[in-house]
């Protein structure tokens, strides 16, 4: 599979059921979110408010791994086990996942798989934000906000994913890096030599 090892595998792996466990979480805290703003008018703002979320494996396991079709691979891996788990959306939410790890992917191919500055990763974050927000428009329904409505859900969205998928990840990746875990990939050795 591409150009990766056997260890490449399992992190991904590991990773995965991690990152699934999370995106399960911010289900239903986008739900419990979505109750308390629904008497406003604004309970579509919920799921914006934790969208980032749901990208985090797009970025944070590419940029330990550092190789092609991690971050396709991973978000689709942690929706399949979110699905199994029992993510109410159903299997339409693997789907989201290719989409949502295709963005990253080709911000990470431009850089080689070797640019993980955070002006990168949070490119790579906006760039999941975006193919979702495609894609969300064409399956969910979008068209029925008003333009400003929509302009705001997008902007919600955006910010969302720089902060979690972008910045957090990025400083979570090499926090975790810091420990000496990640001792047999590049981050984890940068890490240690800094």
């Amino acid at each position: 599979m591409f150009n990766w090892k056997l260890k490449d595998v399992i992190m991904v792996c590991i990773f995965s059921v991690v990152f699934s466990f999370i995106y399960l979480w911010g289900v239903y805290f986008a739900n419990f979110l979505a109750t308390v703003l629904a008497p406003f008018g604004f309970a579509p703002y919920a799921y914006e408010i934790v969208f980032g979320i749901w990208f985090m494996a797009s970025t944070f396991v590419p940029y330990i791994i550092q190789r092609s079709g991690v971050a396709v691979v991973a978000e689709v891996l942690s929706a399949v086990i979110e699905v199994i788990m029992g993510n109410m959306f159903g299997p339409i939410v693997i789907l989201s996942g290719i989409i949502q790890g295709m963005g990253p992917e080709l911000v990470f191919a431009k850089g080689k798989y070797r640019d993980f500055s955070m002006k990168n990763m949070c490119l790579a974050a906006l760039f999941a934000c975006i193919f979702s927000f495609v894609w969300g428009y064409v399956r969910g329904g979008f068209s029925k906000f008003t333009p400003m409505y929509l302009l705001g859900m997008f902007v919600v969205r955006a910010i969302s994913s720089v902060l979690f998928a972008g910045v957090l990840s990025k400083v979570l990746a090499e926090k975790l890096a810091k420990t000496g875990a990640l001792s047999s990939y590049s981050l984890g050795q940068e890490e240690i030599d800094e």
